[in-house]
């Protein structure tokens, strides 16, 4: 969530345009349409915890580089995007095998505690980060704010070298890395269940968690504050998802029928979001980004839970790819609340999203029976 806060403001310093600043963020979550399930096939494959501490190596390294050019006031749009397309890549294997490892970790029965366990501690993470690289950007800059996270980064994988490694599926070398892929895309075509879990993770992805595009506009444009007020808001993010993976950690069982409740009022939160900068103030907003994000915090949960509980074990690095390629459409998302945030306003672009989401996963309900029987 630093980088998150970092890569928003520098974004915005450099084009002083929100649609740039979705850009950005789009550059960021784009390359996992294309190394989502490829990335789970080598999930399948490979020692989950070995991707995981090579990872996190790559992003610290991409971090690092993005830090130094900022700090020298060498970096401009172009370097950055590509900077931040290289670090999305590298995050799109790491999200397939944390998933994966996870349920290695705990087991089926305990997966959606041992996600939510995962989920809260990410978020605290996520609560540090944006308080810390927002007061970083504040006191010194962007440059040395980009080079905190990277040592966060590297903390992250060398923290990860003493843990156990359970060995991948036995069925995970019965092909090749294309006929993975094929496997997978079968699945899909057998069960549409699978599909429509997909598409709906895609949907809060394009429609709901775009909107921390707008965090930057909405506390420097429309809220009148600086890059600590933007970190506030993303912690505000941090704490609201903290909360609402609470309850996930006493053994909330997941169900495709909450799923879409959760994405109901998750969308319902961002239309409230549009309207509090006229209702409330600054701390109205803040708990209102919290509310938002609880709600997205146990839909993400929700979907990782359910994907990964739909698939044999033999593919379920695969079932982590499936949910970064769903999730790497969030630039789609990102480009167009930034466009209709440039033409309309945040508040309105805040509330488009938010309607058509909630409108989304009602749809849904009505067209998938086979969902709200999960």
């Amino acid at each position: 969530m630093g980088e998150v806060v970092v890569l928003g403001w520098l974004a915005l310093t450099l084009t002083d345009s929100p649609f740039w600043v979705g850009a950005a963020m789009g550059a960021r979550a784009l390359p996992l349409v294309f190394v989502g399930v490829p990335a789970g096939v080598l999930a399948d494959r490979v020692s989950r915890r070995r991707l995981l501490v090579v990872t996190g190596v790559g992003l610290t390294v991409t971090s690092a580089v993005t830090g130094a050019l900022a700090w020298l006031e060498l970096v401009g749009l172009g370097q950055l995007m590509l900077l931040t397309f290289a670090a999305g890549a590298l995050r799109g294997v790491e999200h397939a095998a944390r998933q994966s490892y996870a349920h290695d970790v705990v087991g089926a029965r305990a997966l959606v505690s041992g996600l939510a366990v995962l989920g809260v501690a990410m978020r605290g993470g996520w609560l540090l980060g944006s308080l810390g690289v927002g007061a970083v950007i504040a006191g010194f800059g962007s440059g040395p704010a980009y080079l905190a996270v990277a040592a966060a980064y590297l903390a992250g994988a060398l923290a990860l070298l003493p843990a156990s490694a359970p060995a991948v599926a036995e069925e995970a070398d019965a092909d090749s890395m294309w006929g993975g892929v094929v496997t997978f895309v079968a699945a899909v075509r057998r069960d549409r269940t699978l599909l429509v879990l997909m598409l709906l993770t895609a949907a809060a992805e394009v429609l709901g968690f775009a909107h921390q595009a707008l965090l930057p506009s909405l506390a420097r444009d429309v809220l009148h504050t600086g890059p600590e007020g933007l970190g506030v808001l993303n912690a505000a993010r941090s704490v609201g998802g903290i909360l609402g993976l609470g309850a996930s950690m006493r053994g909330v069982a997941g169900s495709g029928a909450l799923f879409v409740a959760v994405l109901v009022a998750f969308g319902g939160s961002l239309i409230g979001l549009g309207a509090a900068p006229y209702l409330v103030g600054f701390a109205g907003v803040a708990l209102v980004v919290l509310v938002a994000n609880a709600a997205g915090a146990l839909a993400d949960l929700l979907a990782q839970s359910l994907l990964q509980q739909s698939v044999p074990p033999g593919l379920r690095g695969r079932a982590g790819g499936a949910w970064v390629l769903a999730i790497g459409f969030a630039p789609l998302g990102q480009l167009q609340i930034g466009a209709l945030a440039s033409l309309f306003g945040v508040s309105a672009a805040l509330g488009a999203s938010g309607l058509a989401l909630a409108a989304l996963a009602g749809l849904t309900v009505l067209l998938s029976p086979r969902l709200r029987a999960l």
